[in-house]
């Protein structure tokens, strides 16, 4: 059986990206650790793992008829995954209409057979891996306002020094997605 990873993620404009590459130069020297290329840089919705490349192709199809309420999440910190040696920037408190659209994301992937991880839902954006002090730098950056209507379904290939990103389908602004599996809408 063959497989591809897959993961649904908020996608950053060229100019958010290259803010968010900033931050990760600026907390670099205080954790040591490689710094994410700004190309890769995302905030995961649903890390589904290894896919059959069936499901995958259906999941590519059925993407663009999702709909995903538009929202913003402020990004007001960093934060460290220690286990992991990561380094993130994220928000203090997950806003309530991205935990939904997380939330309805993972209730429409269970109608594939996909279940939610069991940790709660940690929105981040990864800046550096392999840290080599655990805490994170004191002092963050001003705030930056992320702005999203629209998610993507992402297949990652593992290469050496890191890992490329295919993006295979995205959803639709609501407003253009009459009749659609609308996300994290009441």
């Amino acid at each position: 059986m063959s497989t591809v990873r897959l993961f649904y993620a908020l996608w950053p404009s060229p100019a958010l990206a290259a803010t968010l590459a900033d931050w990760a130069q600026a907390a670099r020297p205080a954790c040591g650790g490689r710094v994410m290329r700004t190309e890769t840089l995302h905030l995961t919705l649903a890390f589904l793992g290894p896919v059959d490349t069936q499901l995958a192709s259906t999941l590519a199809t059925a993407t663009p008829g999702l709909g995903l309420p538009a929202g913003e999440v402020a990004l007001d910190h960093y934060g460290v995954f220690k286990r992991q040696s990561i380094l993130w920037a994220g928000p203090r408190d997950t806003p309530a209409p991205l935990q939904a659209a997380h939330d309805h994301l993972w209730q429409w992937l269970s109608g594939f057979g996909l279940a939610a991880p069991p940790q709660p839902f940690r929105p981040h954006v990864t800046l550096l891996r392999n840290i080599e002090h655990p805490d994170p730098p004191a002092t963050t950056p001003e705030t930056m306002l992320w702005r999203y209507d629209r998610l993507v379904l992402v297949a990652s290939e593992s290469l050496t020094g890191g890992s490329r990103y295919r993006v295979l389908a995205q959803s639709r602004p609501l407003a253009q997605s009459d009749g659609c599996n609308c996300l994290g809408s009441s």
